[in-house]
């Protein structure tokens, strides 16, 4: 595998470039199974600007979901009872003035609701009754935070955001959550601090619950790795260190075909803010289209109707399958911290 210091795709060789290995893969044949939790991003303004984000969202974004957009989400949930969970995403997405409106009408239809939390945004303005509003509605708080030490969280996520990280995780403590209730889950998010591969799922989750504990009374319920996508800031910030070719050879090195079956673009549909369907969040990114004619909220009524169609994937695909692989609810292999040799 070619080591260049160009930082693009163009400086690997033909036979070693990631789109050949991925020609030649098994990603290259994914095909759907049933949709089990719709994913909405449904806004990109956050209050952070966190440089491994891959959808760039920043307090200077402004794309958001519709009205009628939130509206017709709960209308294919509602259209959809094999579709168990909603997970709304951003950028930040308690900022959305649609966000408890869309949380209240899939409680009650019964529906599982995450909210993919940043943990600081409870303590900007107009928030201050969220967390109680995410308790009192069942809400599962899936929070970034990426390490246990403030150095490591702000080398990533800016200045002051270790201490406020801490202060809402123990807000959400005294409201009930990481205590062992499926409705009030708290589940922390793990990426690493730089372009190697997440440790080991139940060592980290280990290491932060004990750090957390002893430090600051925070107690949780899993620990998720996630393996940081070559795309958007952490690719721009891969390519100014001449790093991207290395960081593309170690997860194609490292692909794991035991994390096939579990890919979370085999049951997870992703939306975006102007209501397009994606295979997965960093399909959406990327702007990777779902295959096949349906292609957005309003094109169709039966989501079961998508079961089977071929995913769309990309070089970034392999930091799915690297190692223990990687998904929005952590790692998919136990076995897999040394992969396989890529295809």
């Amino acid at each position: 595998m070619a080591q260049g210091n160009s930082g693009s795709l163009a400086s690997f060789r033909a036979e070693d470039r990631p789109s050949t290995h991925l020609a030649n893969s098994p990603l290259a044949h994914l095909r759907r199974g049933s949709i089990k939790t719709l994913q909405v991003n449904i806004g990109k303004r956050c209050n952070l600007a966190c440089h491994h984000c891959h959808v760039e969202s920043g307090p200077l974004r402004t794309e958001r979901l519709s009205e009628a957009g939130c509206v017709r989400v709960l209308e294919l949930l509602a259209l959809n009872p094999a579709v168990e969970v909603l997970d709304l995403t951003g950028g930040a997405p308690e900022l959305h003035e649609g966000f408890r409106d869309l949380v209240r009408g899939a409680r009650k239809l019964g529906r599982r609701v995450i909210d993919r939390c940043n943990l600081t945004v409870l303590f900007e303005s107009g928030q201050d009754d969220t967390a109680q509003f995410l308790a009192d509605h069942g809400v599962e708080v899936v929070a970034s935070l990426p390490c246990y030490t403030p150095e490591n969280v702000e080398n990533q996520r800016g200045r002051n955001v270790f201490d406020r990280s801490i202060k809402a995780l123990q807000l959400l403590n005294t409201l009930g959550y990481g205590q062992g209730n499926d409705e009030h889950a708290l589940h922390l998010v793990y990426n690493p601090g730089g372009a190697f591969l997440p440790g080991n799922q139940s060592v980290l989750e280990a290491e932060f619950r004990e750090r957390l504990g002893a430090e600051h009374g925070i107690v949780f319920d899993r620990l998720l790795t996630l393996t940081n996508m070559p795309i958007k800031r952490f690719a721009h910030s891969l390519q100014r260190e001449g790093a991207y070719d290395e960081y593309m050879s170690l997860l194609i090195a490292h692909f794991n075909p035991e994390t096939l079956p579990d890919l979370m673009c085999r049951s997870l549909l992703s939306v975006d803010h102007q209501g397009y369907f994606f295979d997965c969040d960093f399909n959406q990114a990327c702007e990777i289209s779902i295959p096949g004619s349906v292609q957005n909220i309003w094109q169709i009524d039966d989501l079961g109707e998508l079961e089977g169609n071929r995913v769309g994937v990309g070089p970034h695909c392999f930091g799915c399958t690297a190692g223990s692989g990687s998904s929005c609810g952590g790692a998919l292999s136990a076995d897999g911290a040394d992969g396989e040799p890529g295809p």
